[in-house]
């Protein structure tokens, strides 16, 4: 297997001889989607769920310590990065250095090929990208099980950027014990049979979204009517969609996707105040899909947290389900993107 498409992250070399680390992850689309925490804390979900690694939109991420520096350093693409960005990134690497027993500051340089704050996992490859860098530089010699569970705490959605193709995130065991739950909330890789597919990225807007995810969390999870019955409807959509995945059926893992997704918009729909992701813009793809699939191209649609839709097909049908999308919006960039490989050291500077 060719080193661009490995799922384990390489291992760390001796503490002693690593000072800088440089990683690489992509971003994940889920299938059966992650929205609300039982936990903000230990990033700890109410529901599992499943994504696809995309081959496109790249994080990458090089992590080095700053023996004399007295403070962490944050810069995302050239530029330093302030406010709730930087104070997450900071909250993460004191984890790190907690686990490892080291006190060192670090320089942090991300690289991102994925709009930020879009909807577009930007967070899943950033803090997958982090986690691999930030726990070889510190000397932590992890598995992937275990990267999975410490980029949680990054991002929830990075928890399934460790891996490449399609990622199950364990919600975890609800055992009252921190310590316990916290270990049993992990992704692992899910095989998908024969299927070959595609999604077909439209960006309607690639601006930072008006209500960050987690304050849309918290407010769906704590108001929402909807939100309880959706949570519930969710498992019984995970069991068809392993099924799916097994049989290698395209139809049905789109069909459970797309309601899957059109449930979780409701439950923010429903919200006091309601959150609400979908433009005009957004109306208009789906619309293009609906007819795509009455005249005979299976196409079916998902949404994350934002105005930007992913449409799901087959490799074979990309090309026409991006030209049928992009003549929808004036001005929206299509991309498409197959399943890509999980997160992955660069190199190790000593």
């Amino acid at each position: 297997m060719r080193s661009e498409h490995r799922t384990t992250p390489v291992r760390s070399r001796e503490r002693s001889t690593v000072t800088s680390a440089t990683a690489v992850a992509h971003p994940n689309i889920a299938l059966i989607k992650y929205w609300g925490k039982r936990d903000e804390h230990l990033v700890l979900p109410w529901t599992d769920s499943l994504s696809m690694t995309l081959d496109i939109f790249p994080t990458t991420t090089r992590v080095r310590l700053a023996p004399e520096a007295e403070h962490d350093e944050v810069t995302l693409d050239g530029v330093p990065v302030a406010g709730e960005a930087r104070r997450r990134v900071v909250a993460f690497l004191e984890l790190v250095r907690e686990r490892a027993g080291l006190p060192q500051r670090a320089v942090v340089e991300t690289e991102n090929t994925v709009p930020t704050g879009a909807g577009l996992a930007s967070s899943a490859s950033g803090f997958a990208a982090l986690a691999v860098a930030a726990a070889s530089t510190y000397g932590l010699d992890l598995d992937a099980t275990a990267l999975s569970r410490l980029a949680r705490r990054g991002s929830g959605s990075a928890s399934r950027s460790i891996f490449g193709g399609f990622a199950l995130w364990h919600a975890g065991r609800h055992t009252g014990t921190a310590t316990d739950t916290d270990l049993s909330s992990y992704a692992e890789p899910v095989p998908a049979g024969g299927l070959d597919p595609a999604l077909v990225i439209a960006v309607v807007d690639a601006g930072p979204k008006a209500v960050p995810s987690r304050e849309a969390m918290r407010r769906t999870v704590e108001t929402s009517p909807l939100y309880r019955p959706w949570a519930a409807s969710s498992k019984d959509d995970l069991v068809g969609m392993r099924e799916a995945l097994r049989r290698a059926d395209l139809d049905a893992v789109g069909e459970v996707a797309e309601r899957n997704a059109l449930g979780m918009h409701a439950t923010m729909l429903a919200a006091r105040p309601a959150v609400r992701y979908l433009s005009a813009a957004t109306l208009t793809v789906l619309d293009s899909v609906l007819r795509l699939r009455r005249d005979g191209t299976p196409a079916y649609a998902t949404m994350d947290a934002g105005p930007n839709v992913k449409v799901l097909c087959r490799r074979a049908d990309a090309e026409r389900v991006a030209e049928a999308v992009r003549g929808t919006v004036p001005g929206c960039s299509v991309h498409i993107a197959g399943p890509g490989p999980g997160a992955r050291l660069l190199n190790e500077g000593g």
